[in-house]
């Protein structure tokens, strides 16, 4: 089977988009086998034109990392005050990029739009990446900026009932994760998982990694590469920090669950949100049929990855209007 005939389902709309970006990205796992080559590939790409969404005001700072480890810097998002007086949710948020690739400055424009469109706070986490850091050493940092922002909710948001974590791809793995954390440690509460496109499971066994292997932009290929850097030798993928779809998902905040329907990632985020229902934990699960992994950074010019961006942004609203914390029934999780 060719990548065009694995690619077939993608949208008419989202295949020009497709085609474009993985021209520029790197080929992981075949010509490509360092961390480092990868990244320069990346940072010689072309960036987009468009102008980045308008937010209230943006600040650089760092917080205090895991016990032992350095401080994590982090990016915050405060929305126009205009447009959404406080008290306000406060979102943390992992960036994706296989827990390899990607940063602060890549996803910029995405966390912007998120904070325009939910009216949020959003502290966008800067973790430690792989292959120079390994699983663990993200979940912490990401589960250090959740504590972090769970004692300075006041000072960001002033809603303590509507602290959400949220992440795309490896990072919606690092927010599932820091949840984890928070249980086992006591907190901070959060209201809601908002997941986008997660990496859930280091199995990597499920039929859409079988039938989206080749020819939507991510492949399965790239995803085994991801996992060696972030798993190393040895490295246990059946642990709940790294595969959060086998932790015991009791006691976990309400979800929302964003998947594209041609992504070898899927069925780990339909699992996750049935695991999720299972356990009468409140979750929406938010299937974009032809899209692609990746797709919801064009929400300006792709129609469903606009209305997948004004579905995230008006869950992470009503969190702040309707939302519990975490192990209590309710909250509009859609």
């Amino acid at each position: 089977m060719t990548d065009a005939d694995e690619g077939s389902r993608l949208d008419p709309a989202a295949r020009p988009y497709a085609d474009a970006l993985a021209a520029f990205f790197p080929d992981l796992g075949g010509a490509v086998t360092t961390a480092d080559e990868a990244r320069r590939i990346l940072a010689a790409a072309p960036g987009s034109a468009g102008p980045v969404p308008v937010v209230g005001a943006v600040e650089d700072r760092e917080v205090p990392g895991p016990e032992g480890a350095p401080p994590v810097p982090v990016r915050v998002y405060y929305p126009d005050p205009l447009l959404r007086p406080g008290p306000r949710p406060t979102v943390v948020f992992c960036h994706g990029g296989g827990w390899v690739l990607c940063d602060l400055d890549t996803h910029d424009a995405t966390v912007r739009a998120l904070c325009r469109t939910s009216g949020a706070v959003f502290v966008s986490v800067g973790y430690r990446r792989a292959p120079e850091a390994r699983f663990p050493a993200a979940v912490h940092d990401a589960y250090a900026v959740l504590r972090w922002a769970g004692a300075h909710v006041a000072e960001l948001g002033g809603d303590p009932a509507a602290l959400a974590v949220a992440g795309d791809s490896a990072g919606g793995n690092l927010a599932a994760a820091s949840l984890l954390l928070a249980r086992e440690h006591g907190g901070p509460a959060v209201a809601l998982q908002v997941l986008i496109y997660p990496c859930l499971d280091a199995a990597q066994d499920t039929e859409s990694y079988r039938t989206d292997a080749r020819g939507c932009l991510l492949t399965a290929a790239h995803m085994r590469w991801f996992w060696e850097q972030y798993l190393g030798p040895g490295g246990d993928g059946g642990d709940p920090l790294a595969s959060p779809l086998a932790a015991d998902p009791r006691g976990l905040p309400p979800a929302h669950v964003l998947v594209a329907g041609c992504d070898p990632l899927r069925d780990e985020g339909e699992a996750y949100h049935r695991r999720l229902v299972g356990a009468g934990v409140p979750s929406v699960l938010d299937v974009r049929p032809g899209m692609f992994h990746g797709f919801l950074a064009l929400a300006a010019v792709l129609p469903q990855a606009r209305q997948a961006m004004e579905g995230l942004g008006g869950a992470i609203d009503s969190m702040g209007k309707n939302g519990k914390t975490s192990g209590e029934t309710g909250g509009d999780a859609g």
